[in-house]
Formats: structure tokens, sequence, C-alpha cells
């Protein structure tokens, strides 16, 4: 069983950058494929990225690609989303997932991920 723990959320001005991070403990974290998701209010939560266990393969959402990029150090037990020029739009509140490697990765299906963090709030003002 893995335990999540996001932070770095914040209030940043549209065109800012801001970085999460997500802790994991209670399990070997090179095992989990790892993801970032995000909930607005009133809209079903959706997949922001996703990373293998190693690092060498990332996907996108379209509408976050190019500004957004995920990454993980297993040294440290910790995935990371740096977010560079951030709009309005991108305010939700940001899930990191994790689920352990089995050979298959479908990184943007929410149903993939058994273990889910707390979230934290990402607020851009225009």
């Amino acid at each position: 069983q893995v335990h999540l723990v996001e932070s770095g959320g914040g209030l940043v001005q549209a065109g800012g950058s801001l970085r999460l991070s997500c802790g994991a403990s209670g399990d070997t974290f090179s095992r989990y494929t790892m993801g970032w998701f995000r909930q607005a209010p009133g809209k079903e939560r959706e997949f922001v990225a996703g990373i293998r266990p190693s690092g060498g393969n990332t996907y996108y959402a379209d509408s976050v690609k190019g500004r957004f990029t995920i990454s993980r150090d297993n040294a440290k037990n910790t995935v990371y989303l740096q977010m560079n020029s951030l709009k309005p739009e991108d305010t939700a509140v940001y899930y990191c997932a994790a689920e352990r490697w089995s050979g298959r990765w479908q990184p943007e299906e929410p149903y993939e991920y058994h273990y889910w963090g707390q979230g934290t709030q990402v607020t851009v003002s225009s």
C-alpha cells in the first residue's frame, strides 16, 4: 500500500509557475506508475500527466502539453509537476495517483490507479 501527500499548491497570477510535489511512503516507489489529475468545481476529474516507474516515459493531456512537465526522483520517493505559463482554466484541486506497475500503461484512466493523495489547490488569477 502507498500513502501519497501532495504539496506546492497556491495562488499564482496567469503566466506564472508552480511546482507540485507528491511524496510517497509505504512501498517501493520505483515499482509504481504515477499520475497527476485535477478537478475543477463542478467538473469531472481529468487527467493531466503520467510517468512510468523508471521515469523514461511520460504522457500529457493536450491541454497542458508544452507547459507542464512531470518528473520523478525515485531516490526521494517523490513525483513532481512543474507548471509553467499557467492559465485561469488551470485552476483546480490537483491530485497525484499511484498504481503498481503491471506492464500495462493507460495513464489517462483514473480507474487504473488504486492510490490517491488528498489533493492540493491551485488557483490561477487573471
